[in-house]
């Protein structure tokens, strides 16, 4: 297999080292793989101003000539799929068959938005002779973009594509702790022939690195992916200079489980998704309230699947589930999980770190968790599941809405009336029936409440990229104002 690749700075088209360094760690084995560049203020500025230049140059070209390039990249990346996923199961730990899907999906979300990129239409407004109205979009500028660690791939990859395919140029900077699949990103537009400067990556102390961007009159949107506290502070520090953001922030993914539902069947396939990523998924399923009926078989399903998950090095054939990504997120699953023990839970399965090195920690399955518990409160992020019984439909969507967030929400039923009413009624920016997926390129992502501002993929999430402009056109100079709407 490839070597970890050699981590840089891209800025202005050109690849660049620093003196500074921060270690990356393999989070299976603890060892270090490499020493990532940090960026310093000048590199920054650097790239502030290979953004301004890039823009001048990518906003003129046409939108097909754009897509031709992204999707140039995009077939660069697929061909180059196992070197990209092989990196990212080094430096993040899941394991390699999900990093390499990863890598697909990232393709699509670039594939799509090169696609939709050419039917970003404006409009000619109905006017009265010798007027027209023209309402056109135009890419917004330099876009400062910041990825987290979970998914080191496909999350740049949703900023890259929305902004290059809107005509925009981006700096953005990738999670210190998993920096390969922005860099190979990276690597496949160079390789493709975007123009300098479009493009900017950057790496290093995140604090140091917000200050600096976003207060820039250069910068015209703030887009950003990671926890709520974050994304008020860098919404905060943005409003200062009136910089519209994008955020898509942190989670609590109530599952609501109806007693129409084959509990065991349901079990099986939680479980498996509560063990994707290690279940550092923001729109991970977390909190599931299951009908009484079927609440005992239920959990005996999930609880013995849960159990039989297959942990350890992402290398190794078989392994559905890596570590987590650090020991920040083993010592809190674990503090959550003895939080919960002793006010009352039962755990099903898991519940104890096993020995040696690495940050592992087994998929956890607590039952009759009682409210004043943390992780009733507090995005686990990790594998961690609660199973709690409800004695009706509205019983389980008052408790699926109590909290603050709203990112994404699952239920399992097949009664259209009951489906009818979840629509209606959970407060989520991402509802999913009978399936676990919360997010395709296709279709827009993002929460409410909590959870975040504004949409990313589809249509929705394209429009973040861009201003809408109104042009009023008289075909000859207007002698005498008239009032909007009267009769000439």
């Amino acid at each position: 297999m490839p070597d970890y690749p050699d981590l840089q700075l891209y800025i202005g088209g050109a690849w660049r080292k620093t003196g500074q360094g921060l270690p990356v760690l393999n989070p299976a084995t603890e060892t270090v793989i490499a020493e990532l560049p940090v960026a310093r203020a000048r590199d920054l500025d650097d790239a502030l101003e290979a953004a301004e230049r890039g823009f001048r140059i990518w906003r003129a070209t046409a939108p097909r000539d754009r897509a031709a390039v992204i999707l140039r990249a995009a077939a660069l990346m697929r061909a180059r799929a196992d070197e990209i996923a092989h990196a990212i199961t080094l430096e993040h730990g899941k394991p390699l068959a999900q990093a390499r899907l990863e890598v697909i999906r990232g393709c699509e979300f670039f594939e799509w938005d090169a696609a939709e990129a050419q039917r970003l239409y404006g409009r000619v407004v109905p006017s009265g002779p010798g007027i027209r109205y023209l309402v056109i979009p135009q890419p917004v500028g330099t876009v400062a973009a910041f990825s987290p660690w979970n998914f080191p791939m496909s999350q740049p990859a949703r900023k890259i594509a929305g902004a290059l395919a809107a005509g925009c140029a981006i700096i953005i900077k990738a999670a210190e702790e998993t920096p390969a699949g922005a860099l190979h990103i990276a690597r496949a537009f160079h390789d493709a022939g975007l123009p300098a400067g479009v493009l900017n990556l950057v790496f290093g102390v995140p604090a140091e690195i917000s200050a600096h961007l976003i207060p820039h009159a250069q910068v015209r949107l703030v887009a950003f992916t990671g926890s709520t506290s974050v994304g008020i502070h860098l919404t905060e520090m943005a409003a200062r200079s009136m910089t519209p953001v994008l955020m898509e922030l942190g989670g609590h993914a109530p599952v609501i489980v109806c007693d129409d539902v084959d509990p065991q069947a349901a079990g099986v396939m939680s479980a498996v998704r509560k063990a994707r990523n290690a279940g550092q998924v923001c729109t991970s399923p977390t909190r599931f309230y299951v009908d009484q009926a079927i609440f005992a078989p239920f959990a005996v399903a999930f609880a013995a699947r849960a159990a039989a998950v297959q942990m350890g090095n992402g290398l190794v054939p078989g392994i559905e589930m890596g570590p987590l990504a650090n020991h920040r997120r083993v010592e809190a699953v674990a503090a959550l999980v003895d939080d919960a023990r002793a006010k009352g839970a039962r755990v099903l399965t898991g519940g104890v770190r096993p020995k040696g090195p690495g940050y592992f920690y087994p998929v956890t399955v607590l039952a009759d968790v009682p409210d004043d518990a943390r992780v009733m409160r507090e995005e686990p992020f990790g594998p961690l599941a609660i199973i709690n019984p409800t004695a009706s439909l509205d019983a389980a969507i008052a408790r699926a809405n109590a909290l603050p967030f709203g990112l994404a929400a699952y239920a399992m039923t097949h009664r259209a009336a009951t489906v009818d009413r979840l629509m209606n009624e959970i407060e989520a920016g991402n509802l999913s029936i009978n399936t676990l997926e919360a997010s395709v390129a296709e279709v827009p992502f993002g929460g409410v409440k909590a959870s975040g501002q504004g949409r990313e993929g589809g249509l929705e999430g394209m429009l973040h990229y861009v201003e809408t402009r109104t042009i009023s056109h008289r075909m000859e100079l207007e002698t005498e104002p008239t009032v909007a709407g009267a009769q000439p």
